[in-house]
């Protein structure tokens, strides 16, 4: 049966199939064809089974959002299928899920390597979002230094000397990570998507509950607990409740909103600000 007999439909292209991402281009794919990008075969496989059963038009790629030449080749096929109109950047690991290195790599380079690749592609009236997190808020970079982060090309950003002198462990080097990816979507929309009249934001989300984030809860010092605890809504959040601001910020509402970041924590930076709770 073919349930679909439309030819040039809008391209919704999502790197890191994992829940999150899923729940967001739900509210956008009716109509539209879907790529997914992932380096596992087996998430994809899931994913794409969940969607198309769903009554979604879904294809799946290899990709390895560390490397640049794989995330050109994704952003390309997303190009061939037809007019790009949105693209959801959600590959990341979390700290407890990589060394200092492998976090700069996938968090922090391969990032602006989407950023860069997406810039090329995106069709006019389409709209980016990168997947970034309340950790961005954590470790305040000097002006003078995010001045030259914004001007460093994305293969040396692990050469500046703010950078290795502070990302000392994992969970540091994903603190600066997640604001260089605000510094990344900032400097995009001032440059390659305003030259293609496309929009690009970020969203910083707190403790949301997600497979992944497991890894976070289990790991030692019982931090992710103490931040719900301090916070002020004093619970979790689920997927959905981020793909409710991903709608506002990708689609039609948002069409003056471009360069910017979307806190959606709960309040713990609010309390860390204030003293409420210490990090440590």
């Amino acid at each position: 049966m073919i349930f679909d007999r439309n030819e040039k439909k809008e391209v919704i292209a999502l790197l890191g199939a994992g829940s999150m991402g899923t729940a967001i281009i739900r509210r956008f794919a009716a109509g539209r064809k879907i790529l997914l990008g992932d380096i596992s075969q087996a998430n994809l496989d899931k994913t794409a089974h969940d969607l198309i059963y769903s009554g979604y038009d879904a294809e799946t790629m290899i990709v390895n959002a560390m490397d640049r030449e794989s995330i050109e080749a994704f952003a390309q096929k997303a190009a061939e299928l037809g007019p790009v109109k949105y693209y959801v950047h959600t590959a990341g690991a979390s700290p407890s899920q990589g060394s200092v290195e492998h976090i700069l790599k996938l968090d922090m380079v391969g990032t602006g390597y989407a950023v860069e690749a997406f810039g090329k592609v995106m069709a006019e009236g389409g709209a980016a979002l990168i997947i970034s997190s309340q950790t961005g808020y954590m470790m305040p970079i000097p002006y003078e230094v995010e001045q030259q982060i914004l001007n460093t090309d994305t293969d040396e950003l692990m050469n500046i000397e703010f950078i290795k002198e502070h990302a000392t462990g994992s969970g540091r080097a994903y603190m600066i990570a997640k604001r260089v990816n605000h510094l990344q979507a900032m400097k995009a929309a001032g440059t390659s998507f305003r030259e293609r009249r496309a929009r690009i934001n970020t969203i910083s989300p707190g403790i949301i509950v997600t497979p992944l984030a497991y890894d976070e809860f289990n790991a030692p010092g019982n931090t992710y607990q103490k931040m719900i605890d301090s916070s002020a809504v004093r619970r979790t959040a689920s997927s959905d409740e981020i793909a409710d601001a991903a709608e506002y910020l990708l689609g039609e509402h948002a069409k003056f909103v471009t360069g910017t970041d979307l806190l959606i924590d709960g309040g713990v930076i609010a309390s860390i600000r204030s003293g409420a709770y210490q990090l440590h």
